[in-house]
């Protein structure tokens, strides 16, 4: 059996597993990808890109990559919620197209739309960019041996029933909510195991919009008298639509005839279009008991499941992905202390549960519809009846609103408890959904503020790629902070910054940023013990 090495072997070439790829190929890292499929994406399930994950991409150097993708950046983002196409509007809630949406203050980008078998390319382009990154499709991970010293895979090309053992220092499980290497490690899931049996339906329909009088939209939310019963989105904004066909916790199958069904209930009215796929999943609410052995780190969906409502799962798997990098650089470059890996369940973890409830919370509110059946006024024509549908679509609409409405949750993450964070003291902020307030607090996500005049460069653009001291005023001595970092080998760089308002939200004139741009420690001047806050920062307290 043919045998090959590798630092990091990552299992799993979706979305999550594609960006652990370019984030250690970005940092030099050996690392080799393995997906058991073709990597061709038949069924984009994700479409947003959120605010945090572009942040990311301007790190990688790719957010342009995902602005100019082909999905029409003047199409209108509205959500429309209808009886159906050709029936009564119950509300809307209008957006901007990604061309027209204004950049949030707290950020240098903005959320973008980018369906997954276009974003999937544009991370496999800069994954393969890096000489350190070797992705393999067509390979099948079959068996696990871990040890103390390292990880044996033993891999399958389902092709041909080839087998090759590959070891590694360390194994990153991207490979999904059914992750055959969380169940071949035994880690268990903790929560609501389903919320809704339900079946996408990707349709090829040119024109659809010319067959009903709702406008163009990016998503449209049917209720019947039963509830809310599918959604409706524009994948590309072209011809390719997502039906979704939302059951309850009831396992069925749909038939072809049954989703043409619901297809022109959707409409109002038969219509042709072509079904290029079919695809039952199940809605989940769990979180993974640990994310991690020794060797072993569960990432994005292999760690936690939660419904699409909010947009929260890839963008949060990848978000994980960029803590992990950064530490596994860390152990394998020698500068990383006993408890840095161990770090990234502590800090991660807490994320996920945050977001999973959050995400249940919109499905809840989706299907709210079902528990307060629309009176049957909603689908009949007169004055009364308008009457009726204002001030029932008008407090759906109410409801739905803090789904569409999420930076809070995109930027807002604190990591509380991470034992490599070194607290000042300050009381933890008050958590935000539709809302985010910039803080440099320990833990936090460091602060965006524009640092030249015509607001292209920002603070953002100084992480990444080592531990960045902010010296926000140039009298601060720091040699104490440096001479340590340099006693361990911790990759650290000085940056003096004078720049109008970046001293006022950071509050501090000394602040130790790390890889993954979260907040360290900050101070007013060097602490005595400068050690103690470095070996902290790096996991060796």
């Amino acid at each position: 059996m043919a045998k090959t090495d590798t630092q990091v072997l990552i299992v799993g070439g979706g979305p999550v597993g594609l960006a652990l790829a370019a984030e250690l190929g970005w940092r030099g890292i050996p690392c080799k990808l393995i997906e058991q499929s073709d990597g061709i994406v038949n069924q984009p399930r994700m479409d947003l890109v959120g605010v945090r994950t572009m942040e990311f991409c301007r790190r990688w150097g790719i957010a342009s990559w995902v602005e100019n993708s082909p999905y029409p950046r003047d199409y209108p983002q509205d959500y429309v919620y209808v009886t159906a196409l050709n029936g009564f509007e119950l509300g809307r809630e209008p957006f901007p197209s990604k061309r027209h949406e204004a950049r949030p203050v707290q950020s240098p980008q903005k959320r973008e739309r980018c369906p997954q078998d276009m974003f999937d390319p544009i991370l496999a382009r800069l994954a393969r960019s890096f000489p350190s990154v070797e992705l393999c499709y067509n390979a099948q991970l079959v068996a696990i041996d871990e040890t103390d010293g390292e990880v044996v895979a033993t891999v399958k090309d389902p092709r041909t029933g080839v087998e090759e053992r590959m070891t590694c220092d360390y194994l990153a499980a991207c490979d999904g909510g059914a992750s055959f290497v969380r169940n071949t490690v035994g880690i268990g899931m903790t929560g609501r195991p389903v919320l809704t049996y339900t079946t996408n339906a990707i349709l090829e329909c040119d024109g659809l919009e010319n067959l009903h009088d709702k406008g163009r939209a990016y998503r449209f939310i049917f209720i019947g008298p039963e509830g809310t019963f599918a959604t409706l989105v524009a994948i590309n904004g072209r011809d390719r639509w997502r039906l979704s066909v939302v059951g309850d916790e009831e396992r069925r199958t749909l038939t072809e005839k049954q989703i043409r069904e619901v297809a022109y209930r959707a409409m109002g009215r038969g219509f042709d279009f072509k079904i290029l796929s079919v695809l039952p999943w199940v809605r989940r609410q769990l979180v993974a008991d640990t994310y991690a052995t020794r060797r072993i780190f569960l990432v994005g969906d292999a760690a936690h499941l939660l419904s699409p409502t909010g947009g929260f799962g890839m963008n949060t798997g990848i978000a994980d992905a960029v803590d992990l990098g950064w530490k596994l650089e860390g152990a394998l470059q020698g500068w990383g202390g006993e408890g840095l890996l161990r770090s990234y369940e502590v800090e991660r973890r807490p994320v996920a549960e945050r977001n999973v409830l959050e995400a249940s919370r919109n499905l809840a509110s989706m299907l709210s519809t079902r528990h307060r059946l629309p009176p049957p006024e909603v689908f009949q024509s007169g004055a009364v009846a308008d009457r009726v549908r204002r001030e029932y679509g008008g407090n759906f609409a109410y409801e739905m609103r803090r789904e569409w409405f999420t930076i809070g949750i995109h930027l807002g993450y604190v990591y509380e408890n991470s034992p490599i964070i070194c607290p000042d003291g300050t009381p933890q902020p008050p958590e935000e959904v539709s809302t985010y307030t910039q803080t440099a607090r320990p833990g936090s996500r460091a602060p965006h503020c524009w640092i030249n005049y015509d607001r292209t460069e920002s603070t953002l653009d100084l992480f990444g790629r080592e531990f960045v001291l902010l010296r926000l005023s140039s009298q601060q001595p720091v040699d104490g902070l440096r001479d340590a970092a340099w006693q361990v080998r911790l990759p650290l760089r000085v940056v003096d910054l004078d720049f109008p308002g970046v001293r006022d939200v950071y509050q501090a004139p000394l602040v130790l940023v790390r890889p993954d741009g979260h907040v360290a420690w900050r101070g007013e001047f060097e602490p005595r013990d400068a050690a103690h806050i470095i070996n902290t920062a790096r996991g060796a307290q």
